[in-house]
């Protein structure tokens, strides 16, 4: 089966079409190398065939025919001389000197030749080159070139032998590696069918290798965690967002009933449609802030972005939530830079600021102290909101950015759990960073704004 799938691959077929742009490249290399051997050799061979061939010339012109066999017949004694080959014919063809008993056949009165030898020992290959001479004999000088030839040979069975090793190992070597890919695909493959089957609590087992097989499955385990957590997340909120909502409806199914069955009365009435409304609005604003939210979220907002002063947008929500703090008899101010510049949404970055302000006043301790603060840093533009209340425990800074998370599981305080969510989402799409601190007593939320997103 996994072989099956093996020789049906891509990687397999990748790994073929490699190997032979290899053996090419290979058979290339091979060939000019074979063929640069060759012409050198014969080249080499050439050029002292040659140069006997000249001094043989000159013996001719020096002392004539006789001189010219005596010649040949030195050579021929010579040890020295071995390997060469001489031949000198009269008109008639007769064999006037030389170690050839006849003139070989195909061979032309003047110009190059290879020929076998029959009539010499191991019947070599001679190469040769031939010429008239002036009386009208014939003169063949040439070299036994059996040894150029062996070697000829021994060459192509190597590249014979090569070839073949090269294509049995490139196949074992491409089953091998694509069986290998196949395999960890498989293992993936096999993972993503049992979660579908069993749910997300499975994960892609590491071989431990850290190459990059390794590195896709850690980054789809990373993948499968996040799912994971967000899948939990929409649980909760859904868990939260049915609690928040059947309070007001059933609030207002009760007062809607009890009206039905009474008899009318103007005031009661009123007071009835009142509360209604207000449970109403409660609802909508939930929906508004979660729409917000996903708004935000999507990055819809950025075409909005201006430079703007973020201390004059703190300015305007100290001035908007001072009556509010005043009623809890807490002391609300404003201090840092005069300026503080960057480049963003001004109405979001005040719903932000204003969602930090008001819960520090509605949960800081009544009588303390909220204060904001804005300044200019080397990390870019900075905002800060204090208060000295009981502030929120280290363990769960984390999670007070879920939507409709409370610190009080009860549900029954006033709120739907969206303020720090949006306050979030804000910061995200301004590339800022969020922090939650112990203010001892209380607690301090500090958004640092990168130096890209600050302006001028």
């Amino acid at each position: 089966m996994l072989l099956a799938k093996t020789l049906r691959s891509s990687t397999f077929r990748l790994a073929l079409i490699a190997i032979g742009a290899f053996g090419l490249i290979v058979a290339a290399i091979f060939a000019y190398v074979y063929w640069s051997t060759v012409a050198y050799v014969r080249s080499e061979s050439d050029r002292a065939i040659m140069t006997e061939q000249t001094n043989l010339r000159e013996a001719f012109a020096r002392s004539g025919r006789d001189g010219l066999v005596a010649l040949i017949g030195q050579r021929i004694a010579d040890r020295g001389f071995a390997g060469h080959v001489y031949l000198l014919a009269g008109p008639d063809a007769a064999v006037l000197a030389g170690n050839l008993k006849q003139w070989p056949s195909g061979a032309a009165a003047q110009g190059w030749t290879e020929f076998r030898a029959p009539m010499l020992p191991a019947n070599p290959l001679v190469r040769a080159v031939t010429e008239r001479l002036a009386n009208g004999d014939d003169l063949l000088v040439g070299r036994d070139i059996g040894d150029l030839d062996g070697f000829m040979a021994r060459i192509r069975v190597a590249g014979i032998a090569v070839a073949g090793l090269i294509v049995v190992l490139a196949a074992v070597a491409s089953i091998g590696v694509t069986r290998r890919t196949v395999g960890r695909i498989e293992s993936i493959n096999a993972t993503s069918r049992a979660i579908m089957l069993s749910g997300l609590d499975r994960r892609i087992p590491l071989r431990g290798s850290h190459d990059e097989w390794d590195r896709v499955a850690e980054n789809l385990n990373l993948m499968l965690d996040r799912i994971q957590t967000l899948m939990g997340d929409v649980k909760q909120v859904s868990d939260n967002i049915t609690h928040d909502l059947r309070t007001p409806l059933t609030r207002m199914r009760g007062r809607l009933e009890k009206a039905y069955h009474a008899q009318r009365n103007g005031e009661a009435d009123a007071a009835l449609i009142g509360d209604t409304i207000a449970d109403l609005d409660t609802v909508l604003r939930m929906f508004a802030s979660l729409t917000r939210i996903s708004e935000i979220e999507t990055r819809a907002r950025r075409v909005a972005f201006r430079s703007v002063n973020l201390v004059e947008i703190a300015g305007e929500v100290v001035e908007l939530y001072d009556a509010a703090a005043e009623r809890d008899a807490t002391r609300l101010d404003l201090a840092g830079d005069a300026e503080v510049l960057l480049t963003g949404d001004r109405d979001l970055l005040f719903d932000a600021i204003a969602n930090l302000v008001d819960n520090a006043i509605k949960h800081g301790r009544a009588g303390g102290r909220v204060s904001v603060t804005c300044c200019n840093s080397d990390e870019g533009a900075v905002i800060a909101v204090a208060d000295n209340g009981p502030g929120i425990p280290a363990g769960q800074h984390d999670r007070v950015f879920k939507r409709f998370y409370r610190l009080e599981q009860s549900r029954y305080t006033p709120g739907n759990g969206l303020g720090l969510s949006l306050v979030a989402a804000v910061a995200s799409l301004h590339g800022a960073r969020i922090e939650l601190r112990d203010n001892a007593p209380g607690l301090l939320v500090q958004l640092y704004f990168p130096p890209a997103a600050s302006g001028t």
